[in-house]
């Protein structure tokens, strides 16, 4: 793989960002930190860059700057502050790959820059796809960039692709796992806590993903994901509820073949598959026995306990900046619920009341989705009051 791939870790603080300098460290012949960043988690910043010396760390809340200067001053490590410099620093010459692990809306921008500036994309961050896909995927053609997806749903679509030469396909299989409350009843779905929604059955991930999860939002995201890294329709767009995590997501050929990715529900793998694509690298993680797995069961999602799957389709349906107000609703809603202001099944009525009422733009520019994700927090916040 000739020199040390130079990567930019967004998010370097959260689950997928040390996860992937998991990945470094075991393999360190071949990738080296040249960034870190981290939204406000200052302490654990400080540990990795002392122990990976990047090029450069930002942290995004700027009155953290002070303390992360003081605690790196003995390093020649450069150190910067706010989201403006996370836009920034991802241009940097030597970059060759940025994973895309911030959370949220907040990964939009710093993306888009670093597609400009001609770097490949690892993508960990759903929303950038959700809110403005149709302008990624255009500026990602345009930049001769490819974007990896990270999610481990995708990383398995795309493995199922690798190798089959434009064949095809009849549609992509998205697998769920069904969260915490897969099998409770509408009505016992009222009285649930944010401790209960928090533990996930399989996967260890942050609260607001776990959150999502638990709605299904999660899904409903990936479903708007697919349709612009894969170009398929929405029509070509399945999902399927799988409590095993064990088969990642598969995709059906138009002779009925269907392939699926199988694996432990680990984050890492699908970390060191984009970094080191087309190469696959060994790991010394634990690895699926399948006689553990005797049963391997499959069932369709209830839309109605977890109607905001179906927001989703409607939304990708609908095209326009209208996943970009899902989005910025549902990110409200779940900080609400996290601090216990709204309950689990209020939160799609709140959603779907902003959808209703944020202005609709069929053909959105860049400002547009500013605009359109400011307006809809605004309009999300008023319903909560």
């Amino acid at each position: 793989m000739g020199r040390k791939k130079q990567l930019a870790i967004l998010g370097s603080t959260g689950s997928i960002g040390t996860q992937a300098l998991e990945v470094i460290s075991e393999h360190p012949d071949l990738f080296e930190v040249y960034v870190l960043t981290a939204g406000h988690n200052v302490k654990l910043l400080i540990e990795q860059a002392r122990k990976y010396t990047p090029e450069a760390v930002v942290i995004a809340d700027t009155s953290l700057y002070a303390e992360l200067q003081e605690a790196l001053s003995d390093l020649p490590i450069k150190v910067y502050a706010g989201s403006d410099a996370i836009a920034q620093i991802v241009e940097a010459a030597p970059i060759d790959m940025v994973l895309t692990a911030m959370m949220g809306y907040a990964g939009l921008y710093p993306t888009i820059r670093a597609i400009k500036a001609g770097k490949a994309i690892a993508l960990a961050n759903k929303e950038t796809l959700v809110v403005a896909g149709e302008l990624i995927t255009r500026l990602a053609v345009e930049n001769k960039v490819p974007i990896i997806p990270v999610d481990s749903e995708h990383s398995a679509i795309f493995q199922c692709l690798a190798g089959e030469n434009n064949s095809p396909v009849e549609k992509v299989i998205l697998t769920a796992s069904g969260g915490p409350f897969r099998t409770m009843s509408k009505e016992e779905l009222k009285n649930v806590t944010k401790n209960e929604a928090l533990k996930h059955p399989n996967w260890k991930m942050g609260a607001k993903i776990t959150i999502d999860s638990a709605s299904m939002m999660n899904k409903g995201f990936e479903v708007i994901e697919a349709k612009w890294l894969f170009g398929v329709t929405p029509e070509q767009i399945e999902v399927v509820v799988h409590p095993q995590s064990i088969v990642h997501s598969m995709v059906q050929f138009s002779d009925g073949a269907i392939k699926a990715q199988l694996g432990l529900p680990n984050m890492k793998l699908p970390i060191q598959y984009a970094f080191a694509f087309p190469h696959r690298l060994p790991s010394n993680d634990p690895k699926p026995e399948l006689p553990h797995y005797a049963t391997l069961t499959f069932e369709q999602p209830d839309t109605e306990k977890f109607p905001l799957l179906g927001f989703a389709f409607e939304a990708m349906r609908q095209g326009g900046n209208m996943p970009c107000i899902l989005n910025a609703a549902n990110e409200i809603v779940v900080d609400a619920f996290l601090h216990d202001r709204i309950a689990f099944t209020d939160m799609p009525r709140v959603i779907a009341r902003t959808m209703e009422q944020a202005t609709f733009i069929a053909t959105p520019t860049y400002d547009d989705y500013v605009a359109t994700d400011t307006e809809a927090r605004r309009i999300t916040k008023d319903l909560l009051v």
